[in-house]
């Protein structure tokens, strides 16, 4: 195995280990969040968000970033936005 070869593989696994330690920590939060946080309609029913609806937009943000951030390492490394994409 080369070098470059290790390093990837040390990035990636280090990149879904942070993933899901952060997933875990703030998954509370969010319902912490949800618990104290309610909607009003203009009828001034309270509404309460799903804590699935909570927890997946902070997956979904999580993944953008980690894609963002692979996205400025390409670049960074080979100049490229996309590498072998002529």
């Amino acid at each position: 195995m080369s070098t470059l070869s290790i390093f990837l593989i040390f990035m990636v696994s280090l990149t879904a280990l942070v993933l899901a330690y952060l997933t875990k920590q703030f998954q509370e939060e969010n319902l912490i969040y949800l618990n104290n946080n309610q909607m009003k309609n203009s009828k001034t029913k309270t509404q309460t968000i799903e804590k699935e609806k909570v927890v997946a937009e902070t997956i979904n943000g999580r993944f953008a970033m980690l894609g963002l951030m692979a996205a400025i390492g390409a670049y960074l490394t080979t100049g490229q936005i996309i590498p072998g994409f002529v």
